[in-house]
């Protein structure tokens, strides 16, 4: 009997599954990864695109909102005049416009309810007893009197009676007041500059003005053409390059514009001239006959400048020298050559 050491049955390597199929292993084209890569880049280029018109949309969006603000302002501060001074049909199409673009606008509401309320009472008729002399010690007399200095014109008497209510009840009809202060402040500015030449007065009160409500466009644009005539002023006699730089923008757009000496026209031409006696000096001539041509539409040179741009011309378009003619010269025959014989009669 032999010794058994170890199991007698043979050891069997496991059995692999052969009912089920290998799967081979797929590995990714090239166009499926180009495709995707294109893919992901166009859609990149899109976002940075709607991104970009976002961004420009909105920019747009918030200008127009700026310019609209400012539109319903000015709107708004000109239906308080017009409530100030009965016109209540004109003011009643105002607040309604503000409304129609901005329903939340502060205080629209309010005014639209007190101007359909006043229009709504009728007028009274005027009496013919004798009214008494009013006493102008109280808010409302001080307010009446405002009225009528705004009727006349007399806008320097309308701040005084304006200043006088607010002294005695600053809470007295503060947004009428608010509304007479603007008009009368613009209207003043306004008439310092254009009637009296008193630029810098009209510049502060145009100023004081904006504080109660954004200027319209003519009193805008007249401010700023003050500005630039004390400007321009400023280099008068001492720079003429920059005189001449400032009075064409005011002679441009207001050339009756004046501080009380020179119009802005008359300034314009003077510093013309002089600007074109220097390019003269320095032998600019084609410079210096540009001045004084431009000078010429605003006014007649004098003499030494009438003289020195014919100067300026004539040395920057010389006249062109004629050509000579020169007859070529005859040719005559060679003393080596003997006349042709002529026959005898």
């Amino acid at each position: 009997m032999s010794e058994h050491t170890g199991n007698t049955q043979p050891v069997q390597p496991p059995k692999v599954d052969d009912t089920q199929p290998i799967k081979a292993v797929r590995k990714p084209s090239k166009w499926r990864s180009a495709l995707i890569s294109i893919l992901g880049f166009l859609l990149l280029v899109g976002l940075g695109g709607f991104a970009g018109y976002s961004s420009g949309i909105g920019a747009r969006t918030s200008a127009e909102r700026a310019i609209l603000a400012e539109q319903l302002a000015e709107q708004f501060s000109f239906a308080l005049v017009d409530i100030q001074f009965g016109r209540y049909e004109n003011a009643k199409q105002r607040l309604e416009f503000i409304i129609d673009k901005d329903p939340s606008f502060p205080g629209v509401q309010e005014k639209l309810t007190e101007v359909l309320v006043l229009s709504s009472v009728p007028t009274p008729l005027p009496t013919p007893t004798l009214t008494p002399t009013p006493d102008f010690s109280g808010a409302e007399s001080a307010f009446a009197r405002a009225q009528e200095l705004i009727r006349a014109q007399d806008w320097a008497g309308a701040l005084e009676a304006l200043d006088t209510i607010r002294k005695l009840d600053p809470s007295y009809k503060s947004a009428q007041v608010d509304g007479m202060y603007y008009f009368a402040l613009r209207n003043q500015g306004y008439d310092l500059i254009t009637k009296h030449g008193n630029l810098e007065g009209g510049i502060y009160y145009l100023t004081l003005a904006e504080r109660f409500g954004p200027l319209d466009n003519s009193a805008n644009g007249l401010r700023e053409g003050a500005r630039a005539y004390i400007t321009g002023a400023s280099f008068w006699e001492l720079n003429w390059e920059q005189a001449v730089v400032y009075f064409s923008q005011v002679a441009s757009g207001w050339p009756s514009l004046w501080d009380g000496t020179m119009t802005a026209s008359q300034r314009y031409f003077i510093a013309l001239v002089r600007y074109g006696d220097e390019f003269f000096e320095q032998q600019a001539y084609c410079a210096a006959y540009e001045q004084y041509e431009a000078a010429g539409a605003y006014g007649a040179l004098d003499g030494a400048s009438a003289s020195n741009a014919n100067q300026a011309y004539q040395q920057c378009y010389p006249p062109t020298a004629e050509p000579v003619y020169v007859e070529p010269p005859t040719e005559e025959p060679s003393p080596t050559e003997e006349p042709p014989p002529t026959d005898a009669p």
